[in-house]
């Protein structure tokens, strides 16, 4: 009786049916995920040609995005070596070929190419890596090499259980015989190998229950060898003369088929038995290679381990604890919360910037829970809102084990060099290390001033070159020759757009469109764009630019502000992608025209030139706290003239990231008036986030200073009703507490009151502030120690705020957007710092008719006061009562989206004080620490 035929086509068909329902279940889980494979070549050779065509089409059936990259023959090693570099730091690839042979004209080491083939991505199995693994056994953490795999797939249709079997592989190649003898022997048979040097092969032959050939020899095998009831499994290849055929040549394996079929049980026809299977196990090997890869990196599976801290008494101070703690690779950081090798970008070995295209690939997921933290009204004493911010991260991570991220903004260095000092946290509750932190971090600062600087040197050379030329020399430089012709430029298209003129040859524009192109006529009186510096410079507050010879008289004074009071910043930190920002920088207004039309960074041609500049700045950038929590560091907005919050990208990766059991923990500046309000109002509005609770901070010292408390001066001791116990103090205080809980509550969100507390606090003055918030509305409120504590001194808290989170809540803005602008600066006045009324000074008055003229009317507003009180005199402590709130001015940042009321006066770029901090900051020339730094 004739063996049964093995069909590798239909069993093959059978494996690509059921890859594909695989692949359709992988995108069901996630709609833009699909299995990726690249097939290297090198050369053109024709059979390869062939091969990879073949690989492609099954790919493409399956649902495999495959890609065949192609190289010359003139490719040499290393430029073969970092093409598959390239694709090992892909993530969107999870199988990676590389066709043989080499076809190169260069000699090429073609076992140190395969083997720089990522193990994980080795879908062939021809690394030696994988290889290891066969030949230990360790069959589940390995790739199985394509045609022994498909052999065994071609057995296993038998029915025969290999288990206890004789089985014999002719050849010992790489690719064939080596792994094929390791998974028979991993599935329990008796295996011999047998090759050229064997000897009496037809003896050996006959013993095999199981005959698998992979030699190259055409019909060497003869069928009087093999054992009746044998299975054969015929893997050669080999081309014999036959006239019969057009080409003269026909296909045949490395046994003689017509003879075998007549003892062997199971027989694999040659072509149509290994030769499909082959191309189905690179198929599998693709898909299952995708599937341990999202399992690898299943959305809010972290693999984080935290760092236990060494807590001393006294605390020391923050550089000291900073420097106590060896912080993670930042590397291995960004892989345990699940972020991919191409997905971070290494600023040395502490910090990272990520990449935007993290929220694409994490689109499917569930956003965690938001919490913003902020304050009462801010006091010389301080309240610790950036401490109890990691105190808290650090607890609902290393101690209460919830995926969570910190997400603050980046500090200023005109304040580390000046007086306040950082803004990474303090005690055992900072970002470290806080010296980057603190210092240049990843240049975006730098970045921004850059930007904010090429905006202002073209508006004052615009108005100079405007001034020395006429209409058409003027257009005639800004659309200048090139190869004999005049062409716009893009940006310049946009604003013959903006114009109605609907043309594109410079050539057919009128004169008086050729003027109306060329002149933008602005007003040197209405110019609101100002020079940056990250520097606290007083003498800069107001300067006379232009009184160069060069400049023939055109001066006008001007100012600089401190960097971070940029609208730019403001920008960075309210975009929501890459376009996103390249329209809010176009769209900026910097000055207005003689006939009373906005001026905007697109008007002047620098709006792409901006979007370069800050093209890394967009990413954020990746620390962490002295526990190993990860910490977003991004943007730094101004929290009077801005809006004071880190960016929305930063807070929209971290929610992905953490997982819907994950808390995103951010930060608003100032007390809950300023920073809170316009974290609502704005950040929320922009983003489309809606925050699920708000923890507000106080200390007793604070409170007693509202309550009434006398003068603090710095460098002097404080005062004795501040270290000692004075209920009396501290519950007039909590009418500053009480009024900053009501006005989160009017958004809608529940609110935990942190009492942030020092060793002089008595535990009746806690327990009092806890008892008070309470009674004013707050969720819970709990004392917390992470200054001196870390995580474990804010425990207490993160319970408060995981059932807070819980807690039903209705989120809403304070306004509605389309409402005129003074009835949205008067809702604010009145709803957030209980002024009695408004009152618009002229100049106010008259923006107020501009803005609304020019369609800035329905922006946001961001009121620009002192943080120091409730109402616009810094003097005034606790709840201001009876006062009607003065609009000096108002200004507009429409590129970042809002307007911004003047209150009062306040400098926008701050002076240096008698003694700076500079001067205890040096360098060890030794160990290149920085000394004096806090």
């Amino acid at each position: 009786m004739s063996a049964q035929i093995i069909s590798g086509k239909e069993v093959s068909a059978q494996v690509r049916e059921r890859l594909k329902k695989e692949v359709e279940a992988m995108k069901e889980k996630d709609p833009n995920f699909r299995p990726g494979l690249v097939v290297l070549q090198v050369g053109d050779r024709e059979d390869s040609n062939l091969y990879i065509s073949v690989k492609l089409k099954a790919a493409a059936e399956i649902g495999i995005n495959a890609t065949h990259m192609r190289l010359p023959q003139t490719a040499t090693e290393d430029e073969i070596l970092q093409s598959i570099r390239n694709v090992n730091n892909n993530s969107s690839v999870h199988g990676l070929i590389v066709q043989l042979p080499l076809d190169s004209v260069n000699r090429i080491n073609t076992e140190k190419v395969t083997n720089a083939v990522a193990p994980e991505k080795d879908v062939d199995g021809l690394t030696s890596i994988n290889a290891g693994k066969l030949a230990r056994g360790d069959l589940g953490d390995c790739f199985i090499p394509c045609t022994p795999n498909g052999c065994m797939e071609l057995i296993k249709q038998t029915g025969m259980s290999v288990a206890g079997k004789r089985a014999v592989v002719i050849g010992r190649s790489k690719i064939v015989g080596a792994p094929m003898y390791d998974l028979l022997l991993w599935n329990h048979a008796t295996v011999t190998t047998c090759h050229s040097k064997t000897a009496d092969l037809a003896a050996e032959v006959g013993k095999a229950d199981i005959l698998v050939t992979g030699i190259g020899k055409p019909e060497m095998v003869k069928g009087e060898w093999i054992k009746k009831g044998a299975i054969v499994i015929d893997c050669g290849i080999n081309h014999i003369p036959d006239s019969t055929k057009a080409n003269g040549r026909r296909v045949v394996g490395d046994v003689h088929f017509a003879s075998a079929k007549e003892q062997a049980a199971f027989i694999t026809p040659v072509p149509g038995g290994v030769g499909p299977m082959t191309v189905a196990m690179l198929m599998q090997n693709t898909v299952l290679s995708a599937q341990r890869f999202l399992q690898a990196h299943e959305p809010g599976k972290w693999n984080i381990s935290y760092t236990k801290l060494n807590l001393q008494r006294p605390v020391p101070s923050d550089i000291v604890i900073s420097r106590s703690c060896v912080p993670k690779p930042i590397d291995c950081l960004a892989s345990d919360i699940g972020l991919l090798s191409d997905e971070v970008e290494l600023y040395g070995k502490t910090k990272a910037k990520v990449q935007l295209e993290t929220i694409d690939r994490l689109r499917a997921q569930a956003d965690g829970k938001y919490v913003v933290v902020t304050g009462i009204t801010p006091t010389p004493l301080g309240e610790g809102k950036s401490t109890t911010t990691i105190g808290l991260v650090q607890a609902l991570g290393a101690h209460l084990n919830r995926n969570v991220f910190a997400c603050v903004r980046q500090p200023s260095q005109g304040p580390t060099f000046g007086i306040k000092g950082g803004a990474a946290g303090g005690g055992y509750s900072q970002v470290i290390p806080m010296e980057e932190f603190n210092l240049h971090l990843t240049g975006d600062i730098h970045a921004i001033t850059a930007a904010n600087n090429l905006v202002a040197a073209a508006i004052d050379a615009r108005m100079f070159h405007e001034a020395t030329q006429s209409d058409k020399a003027l257009f005639n430089r800004l659309v200048p020759l090139s190869g004999g012709q005049r062409k716009f430029s893009p940006v310049q298209i946009n604003r013959l757009k903006k114009l109605g003129i609907e043309k594109t040859d410079p050539s057919t524009l009128t004169e008086e469109e050729i003027t109306r192109f060329a002149r933008l006529d602005i007003d040197p009186e209405s110019i609101t764009w100002q020079r940056v510096l990250d520097t606290n410079d007083r003498f800069l507050r107001k300067i006379t630019v232009g009184q160069s010879p060069t400049e023939k008289g055109h001066t006008r004074t001007a100012q600089f502000d401190i960097t971070v009071a940029s609208e730019i910043m403001a920008v960075l930190a309210l975009t929501s992608s890459m376009e996103d920002m390249r329209q809010r920088l176009a769209k900026m207004v910097v000055a207005t025209s003689r006939s009373g039309v906005p001026i905007t960074t697109e008007d002047l041609g620098v709006c792409g030139a901006l979007t370069v500049l800050m093209k890394d700045a967009i990413k954020p950038n990746l620390m962490q706290t002295l526990e190993g929590n990860p910490v977003f560091v991004h943007a730094g907005p101004f929290a009077n003239i801005a809006h004071g919050n880190s960016s929305i990208l930063a807070d929209k990766i971290a929610l992905k990231l953490v997982g819907p059991d994950g808390f995103v923990v951010t930060e608003a500046g100032f007390g809950a008036d300023i920073g809170m309000e316009k974290f609502f109002n704005i950040k929320c509005r922009y983003s489309g986030l809606r925050p699920h609770v708000v923890v507000l901070v106080a200390t007793v010292r604070a409170l007693k200073m509202h309550g009434g408390g006398p003068t603090v001066t710095a460098g002097m001791p404080l005062p004795k009703e501040y270290t000692e116990e004075n209920l009396e103090l501290v519950e007039k205080g909590c009418s500053n507490l009480r009024k900053q809980v009501e006005n989160a509550k009017h958004f809608g969100v529940p609110v935990v009151v942190a009492v942030n507390a020092f060793k002089t606090d008595s535990e009746a003055e806690l327990q009092l502030i806890c008892k008070l918030a309470k009674e004013a509305g707050a969720f819970d409120a709990v004392p917390c120690t992470h200054w001196a504590d870390g995580g474990a001194g804010a425990v207490e808290l993160g319970k408060a705020v995981q059932k807070a989170a819980e807690a039903p809540s209705k989120f809403s803005f304070l306004y509605d957007t389309e409402l005129p602008v003074v009835d949205k600066i008067r809702i604010i006045a009145q709803k957030i710092y209980g002024a009695d009324d408004i009152e618009l000074l002229p100049d106010a008055q008259h923006k107020v008719d501009l803005y609304t003229k020019q369609g800035f009317g329905n922006l946001p507003i961001c009121m620009a006061k002192t943080h120091l009180s409730l109402s616009h005199d810094a003097e005034k402590k606790g709840v201001p009562t009876g006062f009607v709130l003065p609009i000096r001015d108002i200004r507009a940042s429409v590129g970042a989206g809002f307007l911004y009321p003047l209150v009062g006066t306040m400098p926008t770029i701050p002076g240096l004080p008698t003694r700076p901090c500079f001067y205890d900051i040096d360098l060890d020339p030794v160990t290149e620490e920085v000394i004096g730094l806090f």
